[in-house]
């Protein structure tokens, strides 16, 4: 197998890596697959977001600069970058939970979107060769729930304030392309995902992060659409997209100001009940029904179906999902089993899924796994 400094180019490989929302789920795992392939991490995020957090069952502040500050904060921002002077920013700082903006709508926006001004506003003073990813959402589509996948193309928008705020971040993303990115060493990229799933996910109202704290407490979970289809898929997806347009926009400036999405295979749509008795086999349980009760929907907006159509990060990029559906669900599910019931270090725990997921991706002949 190749060595891991050597993936995606070995583009990473001693270099020095701003990560936003480090502390966050996919932060943690970014941040942990950047050490892995050598780079020196810098971490940026204004708290731990959940208790557990996998940045700290993870052990990650003993390896990754971890810097206290709000995405908000410009004067805060610019220094980390003056000061570290990084050849790569993921921006991935965000409100991420749909339920929580409906509690406090404006805290979602301001950080969702003017979050993604104030990194764009820190990175026009940037003098140096650096490359951004910045990072928003399946959800930044206006979804009218048609059965095939958005494109980058198609229009943005939506009709909750979740929608709405990575909407406005993408537009924000836009209008600073075409005014200041156009002659300057930076270069940009845009990752769109969602619905990831993996093991170290405590975030509230997430499907696996409240079957797991239910289970681990002796009682059923409750669940509001179990016919809600949704493209699951493993963290460490999503991640391999983002870690390669970064390297390909190294590479090539024709990507520069380019937006990607990456999701999962088309058969890996299953709706939330499928995806529970899934897990639930793997906890423990003889049956779903063990495992988890319908209950009376709350009145949220919350799209039926959601998928995204990856043929652009395929053309250009060269990437495709690794992960098959059944792999996605056993490594999530056997990851909080091994750490949560049978005392593996979570460390080693991530460690063994990101060597597993590259051995997969090599095996496939995946182009970030090349030489």
């Amino acid at each position: 197998m190749v060595s891991p400094m050597r993936l995606f180019g070995g583009v990473f490989a001693e270099q020095d890596v701003v990560v936003t929302g480090h502390t966050g789920f996919k932060g943690a795992w970014l941040s942990l697959w950047l050490l892995e392939l050598g780079a020196r991490v810098h971490g940026y995020s204004r708290d731990i977001p959940t208790k557990p957090s996998l940045f700290e069952k993870a052990s990650l502040r003993q390896q990754v600069q971890d810097v206290q500050g709000d995405v908000r904060d410009l004067g805060s921002f610019r220094r980390l970058l003056q000061r570290t002077r990084p050849r790569f920013v993921f921006h991935l700082a965000a409100q991420p939970i749909v339920s929580l903006s409906y509690a406090d709508p404006l805290e979602t926006i301001s950080t969702n979107a003017m979050g993604t001004a104030t990194v764009l506003e820190g990175l026009r003073a940037v003098d140096w060769p650096c490359t951004a990813i910045i990072i928003t959402s399946d959800k930044c589509y206006d979804n009218v729930e048609w059965v095939w996948g958005y494109r980058e193309t198609d229009p943005l928008g939506g009709n909750d304030v979740y929608s709405g705020s990575k909407g406005a971040a993408e537009l924000i993303i836009r209008s600073y392309l075409h005014s200041f990115f156009r002659d300057n060493p930076v270069r940009i990229g845009v990752g769109r995902a969602g619905n990831v799933i993996g093991g170290g996910d405590w975030a509230a109202d997430r499907i696996v992060a409240d079957c797991i704290r239910a289970w681990q407490s002796g009682k059923r979970v409750p669940i509001r659409s179990p016919t809600a289809t949704r493209p699951w898929q493993h963290v460490l997806e999503p991640l391999s997209g983002y870690l390669e347009l970064a390297a390909a926009i190294t590479r090539t400036s024709s990507l520069h100001g380019e937006a990607f999405n990456f999701g999962p295979r088309a058969e890996q749509s299953r709706t939330v009940i499928e995806l529970l008795d899934h897990l639930a086999r793997i906890w423990g349980f003889a049956s779903g029904e063990e495992a988890y009760e319908v209950v009376e929907r709350v009145k949220l907006h919350e799209a039926g179906l959601l998928k995204l159509n990856c043929d652009k990060a395929l053309l250009m990029l060269r990437w495709t999902p690794t992960l098959a559906y059944q792999e996605c669900i056993d490594m999530t599910g056997q990851w909080y089993r091994a750490v949560l019931r049978e005392g593996a270090d979570a460390r080693e725990a991530c460690r063994a899924d990101l060597a597993r997921y590259v051995a997969l991706a090599t095996e496939r002949g995946l182009a970030w796994t090349m030489p």
